[in-house]
């Protein structure tokens, strides 16, 4: 059994849970090639993409803030709907809380990043599938980490090292996360939406090199390897170059008059 057939079955039996007893069911968070194949299983079982409902259960992707990358699939009951739904998780979360974790002497902290917050809670023996975004400011070595709310009180307790750096952590609402990743927007012209043509110009390659990159396995979107240089970018697609970083191709906003399209991405720094 493959884990694109572990995952329908997950869902068909959270879905239906959620339907026959009118509760609240979720799956843990899924990473961005999972929720591919999320959309892929809907596809198959002829759910349109617009219509936000299996085996007669509401549902929501949810992972805590609105452009969370790893985000659980929510089943609603009948009496919430999903503005409600949200609109309780960033106050008073049932799903996904919110852990602020700091220095507890910014003096002689380490310089953390999103590998070292990530490490301390996998050795706290903390599944990856409990574990959503972890946004780091780097500057103040501090972090908001996003985890199941059944398990935030025992993270929040027992997450006391990350590195060589003593931190304390505490539950915040997930609405007062102050924490965003940092973006550089880069526009430019290409000939077409291409992975290639918008990696090129991205990261300022030629074609060839990008080529190389693809070749190499070295490059996803959405968590997938690419296997063709042809594949075309869809607006919102997470690109990632193993060595080189990973951008949100935001789509094209203009065409010039030989045809070549203008188009804009969001660069991780």
């Amino acid at each position: 059994m493959t884990e694109r057939d572990m995952l329908a079955g997950r869902l068909r039996d959270l879905s239906g849970r959620a339907y026959r007893n009118d509760y609240l069911t979720h799956t843990g968070f899924l990473g961005v090639s999972e929720q591919a194949d999320f959309h892929e299983i809907l596809s198959a079982q002829g759910v349109p993409s617009s219509v936000h409902r299996l085996n007669g259960a509401p549902y929501v992707l949810w992972g805590g803030w609105e452009e969370a990358e790893r985000r659980a699939v929510v089943f609603l009951p009948s009496y919430l709907d999903e503005t409600s739904f949200i609109e309780g998780e960033l106050s008073s979360p049932q799903v996904v809380a919110c852990l602020s974790c700091v220095p507890l002497d910014s003096r002689f902290a380490d310089d953390l990043t999103h590998r070292d917050f990530l490490g301390a809670l996998m050795n706290l023996g903390i599944e990856r599938d409990q574990i959503g975004d972890i946004l780091v400011d780097r500057a103040e070595s501090r972090a908001v980490i996003f985890v199941l709310a059944d398990l935030a009180e025992t993270v929040a307790s027992d997450l006391t090292r990350v590195k060589h750096t003593s931190v304390t952590c505490r539950l915040i609402p997930p609405g007062e996360c102050a924490i965003r990743p940092d973006f550089e927007l880069r526009e430019g012209s290409v000939a077409s939406e291409r992975v290639d043509a918008v990696i090129s110009l991205v990261f300022r390659l030629a074609r060839g090199k990008t080529q190389a990159y693809i070749d190499a396995e070295r490059v996803f979107v959405d968590g997938r390897t690419v296997a063709s240089a042809g594949q075309i970018l869809k607006p919102g697609a997470r690109v990632s170059v193993r060595g080189l970083g990973k951008f949100i191709y935001e789509g094209c906003v203009a065409e010039t008059k030989k045809g070549r399209l203008f188009v804009r991405v969001r660069v991780y720094k």
